[in-house]
């Protein structure tokens, strides 16, 4: 499934990936202080945007040294 996932985010401009990456970001910090005050149901949510985030910062990294 993780391969799956790469190929769509391969197909982002690179202002995509950064509206991504924060919205990511902001998910993750969200997802983290909800699990540290016990409001968190699915604890597997923040290793799953862990993951997504670091995909799309990947991606960045990549399209940054084409140039």
């Amino acid at each position: 499934m993780s391969n799956k996932q790469f190929k769509e985010v391969q197909q982002l401009s690179k202002d995509e990936l950064l509206t991504r990456v924060r919205d990511t970001e902001a998910l993750l910090f969200k997802a983290k202080m909800q699990k540290a005050t016990g409001q968190l149901k699915d604890t597997g949510s923040v290793w799953v945007a862990r993951k997504m985030l670091a995909r799309l910062k990947t991606r960045l990294t990549q399209l940054s040294g084409q140039k």
